[in-house]
């Protein structure tokens, strides 16, 4: 069994090594690549049976009217937030995301940023590049036993406990659902307001959904605890902008994000100004072991679909 038209938005042919293109093209008997603001996408999507799309492309209860004989759409991310998936549930089309490709390249990501922020590294470096060699001045915190909490303990939220629990930290999350699990392994179970009021550290992992959108809102920006640092490695949805603009002008905070690439040009130079505001590239995601396997969940996602065995369905 073939598809007979994948039409792929928001996707290139970089994005895939050359072996996982040769395995799709054996699936797939016609091929068309479009850019996400392509005006010929509405016409494409009438003849598509199979549609494969990019991170953070919208797909509404509209396209997939068009989309009569849409059968299959396979995500190119975890995030499917901008997709109607109930809907296209309704019309018996099946989405497929990767969940936990780059578990570990995040988790990793997040602690490393939160050592580069409280263990003064920026600083030291620019003072020796400058011929500097005093520590004087440079101000530091330790991990161990500051209360560490994790909004969302999906697979990498669990990670990033994980990780904070091997440096010794009062590590605690909030999860729209208890995590009996995780809670064996000594991670704490707290209300997310309060949680928000106790950290000392905090690292939001949730996906993006219309329920988690403004999940950080104008009362627990108000409510984060002087001197903490929160890390989202989320898209920036989940964050009402204004009230962070209005935390971070009080300068007794650290907002760090990598979902740069995603905002609109206006509200990112808004954030820039702030010194406590540390912006990144959208590179948490970006290692070879997690590149290696975005390609190949993927491609077997597709793969499995033809064969009438589903992974990763949403």
């Amino acid at each position: 069994m073939k598809f007979n038209k994948a039409l792929l938005i928001g996707i290139n042919e970089t994005q895939l090594g050359m072996p996982y293109w040769q395995r799709i093209n054996g699936l797939i008997k016609n091929k068309v690549f479009l850019p996400k603001d392509s005006p010929k996408i509405s016409e494409n999507l009438k003849t598509t049976d199979c549609l494969l799309v990019g991170f953070g492309i919208a797909l509404t209860k509209e396209d997939i009217d068009i989309a009569q004989n849409l059968k299959y759409i396979g995500v190119l991310a975890t995030a499917y937030g901008k997709i109607d998936t109930n809907y296209a549930k309704k019309k018996g089309i099946t989405i497929c995301n990767l969940p936990g490709y780059s578990t570990e390249s995040v988790a990793e990501f997040v602690l490393a940023v939160v050592l580069e922020q409280i263990r003064g590294l920026e600083e030291g470096k620019r003072r020796v590049r400058a011929g500097d060699v005093s520590e004087a001045g440079i101000l530091t915190l330790e991990i161990k036993n500051k209360i560490f909490g994790v909004i969302g303990l999906g697979s990498i939220g669990s990670r990033v406990a994980e990780i904070a629990l091997g440096f010794g930290a009062d590590v605690r999350y909030w999860s729209r659902n208890k995590k009996k699990k995780e809670e064996k392994k000594g991670i704490k179970y707290e209300s997310l307001d309060s949680l928000v009021l106790k950290a000392d550290i905090l690292s939001i992992n949730l996906a993006q959904t219309p329920e988690t959108e403004k999940v950080m809102d104008k009362k627990r920006f108000l409510a984060l605890k002087k001197g903490s640092v929160v890390v989202n490695t989320a898209p920036m949805e989940l964050v009402d902008f204004d009230a962070l603009a209005k935390r971070l002008a009080k300068k007794d905070i650290t907002f760090i994000f990598d979902h740069s690439d995603e905002m609109k040009k206006e509200d990112l130079q808004r954030l820039s100004k702030f010194e406590n505001c540390v912006i990144y590239p959208p590179m948490a995601y970006i290692t070879p072991e997690a590149a290696i396997n975005r390609q190949e969940m993927f491609t077997s996602n597709l793969e499995n679909f033809l064969k009438g065995k589903s992974t990763n369905a949403v």
